[in-house]
């Protein structure tokens, strides 16, 4: 007898989403199946991998993931040109570290400018992130949206604390928005619900339940997401359909594991080979978790990430 594995059907559907213009556009989400269940539905879109650069030199990454940058580091659209052209990146993502008031402090107008640079230089999506600081970050992403007016990026953070001028942003310039709430369901369903109040279509909204790094919470980071995707598929929560976003490589690149030293512990071996797989089973722990876009920082765990998606999709 011919043995018929057991499927699951389900009532919601991920919303479709889509970024840039031309034929460099991507599209990721759609699927109405958990990730990577073919078996049980479709899948129409695989998960989209984006480089992280920033609007300043990386002085506080660790060396061996600034190490394949050291070249264009420096220089934001250099950078942004590299990881497009040599790494051949299917989208960028600019952090306006330096606008954070504790660093460098730079202005919106700096902002914009660095913006409308980069998107001179690049014809791939662009994710325009700020410095994570909710009061100056509602100043920056206005002049950062309207620098990139008609591009389809995706803005954000759109926080609680913020969210009103960052969404009303987003609507005028005919961007995408990131919301993140702080690993909670019902904080992330709130936050989506109050955005699509003041106009906002739910397709048009990217879901961050925010991350953590394998050995730092990745597993209450996964449990929150993974709930995110089972009311939007088994309950048809619509507000909880929109595609969602693992931030991992600035949560990664912090811990321990990726920088102590081999001096320091000798038998956790190579710290270029640990950091590199850290963020890639960080990476790839969130993608079976749900998450349909991904901002990563190095090449190699792109390439090992982008190796599964292959493989499972």
């Amino acid at each position: 007898m011919a043995f018929t594995p057991p499927t699951e059907s389900y009532t919601g559907k991920v919303c479709a989403l889509t970024i840039g213009l031309g034929d460099k556009a991507i599209t990721f989400g759609g699927e109405n199946v958990l990730p990577f269940h073919a078996f049980e539905g479709s899948i129409p879109n695989k998960p989209v991998i984006a480089f992280e650069i920033q609007d300043i030199p990386p002085d506080d990454w660790p060396e061996q993931v600034r190490k394949p940058y050291k070249d264009v580091a420096n220089d934001p659209i250099s950078w942004a040109k590299y990881c497009q052209d040599t790494l051949k990146a299917k989208a960028i993502a600019l952090r306006l570290i330096g606008t954070h008031p504790d660093g460098e402090n730079r202005s919106p107008e700096d902002a914009a400018k660095t913006v409308k640079d980069v998107l001179s230089a690049i014809n791939i999506p662009l994710i325009i992130l700020g410095s994570n600081h909710a009061e100056k970050d509602a100043s920056v992403l206005i002049s950062a949206a309207e620098a990139a007016k008609d591009k389809n990026c995706v803005i954000g953070k759109a926080q609680e604390a913020n969210y009103k001028t960052i969404v009303a942003a987003a609507m005028a310039h005919n961007h995408k928005l990131i919301a993140m709430s702080e690993l909670d369901i019902n904080l992330s369903k709130q936050l989506n619900i109050l955005i699509i109040q003041m106009g906002l279509e739910r397709e048009r909204i990217i879901i961050d339940p925010m991350c953590s790094a394998l050995g730092y919470g990745l597993e209450y980071t996964y449990s929150v997401m993974e709930r995110i995707r089972l009311a939007a598929l088994t309950q048809n929560d619509t507000t909880m359909q929109p595609p969602m976003l693992g931030d991992v490589g600035m949560y990664v690149w912090k811990v321990k594991e990726t920088q102590a030293s081999e001096t320091d512990i000798p038998n956790w071996g190579s710290v270029e080979e640990r950091g590199i797989t850290w963020e890639a089973v960080t990476a790839t722990a969130l993608l079976l978790a749900g998450a349909d876009l991904l901002i990563m920082r190095h090449p190699k765990a792109v390439v090992a990430v982008e190796k599964v998606i292959e493989e499972l999709v």
